[in-house]
């Protein structure tokens, strides 16, 4: 629990930064501004993916070399994967920044926001590199117990967003008004003074993972290292990726139901997702601490930690999901102010809600085979339950029931993904030898 809640409340951060961000833009520049944002935000994701991918692969890494408490190899590990995400967002800034018109209208900007939405996304690209760096830096501390750390690091981020982006917008202290571009300013002007922070906190510390002389001279490819990280990680990058296709898909099912149902549908996901923080925190523990034990050699742990992180789901997200159904009603009045639509999106959470517990144990199960470098089949499993289940289920119980059965599809999806990822825990990988990777 004390590596937890901290480890959950980052995750809730994170959603936060990026709402309050869009009230400022939406609020203070208007809905131009705010379209403008939304064009650029599949972009925003895709590569994310991409880094949230190597970052997974190295967190595990790094959580074996730290369990076994071999420094060195959990220096080598962070000075390549740092590297690497550098170097990838310096060809994105170069690249992205010559063809950032392009992209917007290969994604359709309409021709009246396409200037504002290109110079958001300009900067926004340029900032790459550094972002990068940010988000491996903020995720692999957790691979050596430290999610205190990153939780900092965030607070001080949306702090810095709080206060730059409306600085820059209204024009205080007879700063220049820099409108859309405010928010990219702010968003960079985050992850800079994060990175400061982490440099002198870190070393301050003696933290493992301090960006001192001995991680300098880390820093660089080594080839072995770097293709050990990307089988680990590419997986959990591709799973993001067709995860957000398959969103896309189901939209425009609820689409075809009428605005309300959209608003619904916004609703529900909004809810949806705080309820789902702490199982995918869950999930994120789960791995580096069965990560751990597998670096120290110590096996055995590791069928103690998947219960333990099976248990903590049951408890921690079913206590969460019983106060959301208990307090639906006033949940849903947060988004929503329509009567006819909140009782429409009521049904839709009381339907749905209990399944996110189910979601919670395959993610357990996933995450722990995952620490031990088995990585494709839990994915593939994962996506088949959102491909061949939640997509088809959602499409076809969609026409008999309605917009009810979009809802029973993701419950179908759950279910299935918790069914298939204990399957092949219990009936295979448990009787597999594990041995460290590093």
């Amino acid at each position: 629990m004390i590596f937890l809640l901290p480890l959950s409340l980052s995750n809730i951060l994170q959603s936060m930064s990026g709402t309050i961000n869009a009230i400022f833009v939406g609020q203070l520049i208007g809905v131009d501004a705010l379209a403008a944002i939304a064009v650029f935000f599949p972009i925003m994701i895709f590569l994310i993916s991409f880094v949230v991918g190597l970052a997974s692969g190295s967190t595990i890494l790094i959580g074996q070399a730290w369990g076994a408490r071999n420094i060195e190899k959990v220096k080598q590990v962070q000075g390549t994967t740092l590297t690497a995400a550098f170097i990838l967002g310096l060809v994105i800034a170069v690249v992205g920044g010559f063809f950032t018109r392009d992209l917007m209208n290969l994604l359709g900007a309409p021709q009246d926001i396409v200037d504002q939405a290109t110079s958001y996304g300009r900067v926004m690209l340029m900032g790459m590199p550094g972002f990068f760096v940010f988000l491996i830096y903020t995720s692999t501390l957790r691979g050596v117990g430290d999610t205190m750390t990153p939780l900092f690091a965030l607070i001080l981020s949306v702090a810095v967003g709080l206060v730059v982006t409306p600085a820059f917008i209204l024009g205080w202290l007879g700063l220049p008004q820099l409108g859309l571009i405010s928010a990219a300013v702010a968003f960079i002007a985050g992850f800079v003074v994060v990175l400061v922070f982490l440099y002198f906190y870190l070393n301050w510390r003696k933290s493992p993972m301090a960006p001192d002389r001995e991680l300098f001279a880390r820093l660089g490819i080594d080839v072995k290292l770097l293709g050990m990280i990307l089988k680990l990680g590419v997986p959990a990058g591709v799973g993001m990726v067709v995860s957000s296709l398959s969103a896309i898909v189901i939209v425009g099912i609820v689409n075809r139901f009428g605005s309300e149902a959209t608003a619904a549908y916004g609703a529900v996901n909004q809810v949806m997702s705080y309820v789902q923080f702490p199982a995918m925190s869950i999930s994120i523990a789960a791995s580096i601490f069965a990560s751990q034990a597998i670096g120290a050699r110590e096996n055995d742990q590791v069928e103690r930690v998947t219960r333990t992180a099976l248990g903590v789901n049951l408890v921690f997200t079913g206590g969460l999901v019983l106060i959301a159904y208990l307090f639906s009603q006033n949940l849903v009045m947060l988004f929503i102010t329509d009567p006819k639509v909140i009782e429409m999106t009521e049904t839709l959470l009381h339907i749905v809600l209990w399944s996110v517990v189910m979601f919670g144990f395959g993610s357990v199960f996933s995450a722990v085979m995952r620490a031990s470098g088995d990585v494709w089949i839990p994915m593939a499993l994962s996506l088949g339950a959102i491909l061949v289940v939640e997509i088809p289920a959602a499409l076809i119980l969609s026409q008999m029931f309605g917009l009810p059965g979009v809802w029973v599809g993701y419950c179908c999806s759950f279910v299935a993904m918790m069914l298939l990822q204990a399957s092949y825990y219990f009936g295979w990988w448990r009787k597999k030898e594990i041995h460290a990777l590093v």
